[in-house]
């Protein structure tokens, strides 16, 4: 893949992409989503661990080396302890902006000045790699639907895809595959992305309810609806 060396939160800034708006709106709440991956990323690094439910720094000189997730991990250290479902929500847009300006740092997106009305500077974002988005996109949605056993997806990846059905349960996969057993194939997600370490399980769990809870409800489209072609991040 060309977006191998991305970390969790920039691959899923990037998948919640809206070309329409040009901006990471194309997911429903896509700073609780960006911060959930973050989460996740320093728990999979052995950074954040879990202390009868409160995300906890393991070492207070451990860095990351990536300047997203050092950022979080400081914010985690500065502030008083709360559990993992209270970090999904808690600050989440500094998060995101992070991983925006990390981005367009390393050109994936392409920052525009302009003035509204010709007076108040603003930015505007576009997407330079679109390529490498639509890839991460279609490799999102085959690990959601198989056919590539679940013990053979990386747990990296089925990390991000198990985010990506908290926010959107179902989107990238059809209606046929969810009855076929999506919810299960999903559980079994889950469990590979905390395959490296027992305890990650319970940081999964918690971050996908949280990420799950924080979503508004949306009601199903209706039987004359047509989607049509889609410029959302799924």
């Amino acid at each position: 893949m060309p977006n191998g060396p991305l970390s969790l939160p920039a691959r899923l800034y990037l998948l919640a992409w809206d070309s329409t708006r040009s901006e990471a709106t194309g997911a429903p709440q896509p700073h609780h989503l960006v911060r959930a991956g973050a989460l996740l990323d320093l728990a999979r690094r052995g950074l954040l661990t879990d202390d009868d439910g409160i995300a906890t720094p393991v070492d207070l000189d451990a860095r990351a080396g990536d300047a997203v997730l050092d950022g979080l991990l400081e914010l985690v250290r500065e502030s008083r302890p709360h559990g993992w479902r209270t970090w999904v929500t808690l600050r989440a847009r500094v998060t995101l902006d992070a991983v925006r300006e990390q981005l367009t740092a390393d050109g994936y997106l392409r920052a525009e000045k302009h003035r509204v009305l010709g007076v108040f500077p603003t930015v505007e974002y576009a997407l330079d790699r679109e390529a490498v988005v639509e890839a991460l996109r279609e490799e999102t949605r085959q690990v959601l639907r198989g056919p590539l056993p679940v013990a053979e997806v990386s747990e990296r990846d089925a990390a991000v895809a198990v985010l990506v059905d908290a926010v959107e349960p179902g989107i990238p996969a059809s209606d046929k595959d969810r009855a076929s057993g999506h919810g299960q194939r999903v559980d079994e997600l889950a469990d590979r992305a905390a395959a490296a370490a027992p305890a990650l399980g319970k940081v999964v769990r918690e971050v996908r309810a949280a990420l799950a809870a924080a979503v508004p409800s949306v009601p199903p489209p209706t039987a004359s609806s047509s989607p049509g072609p889609s410029t959302r991040g799924w």
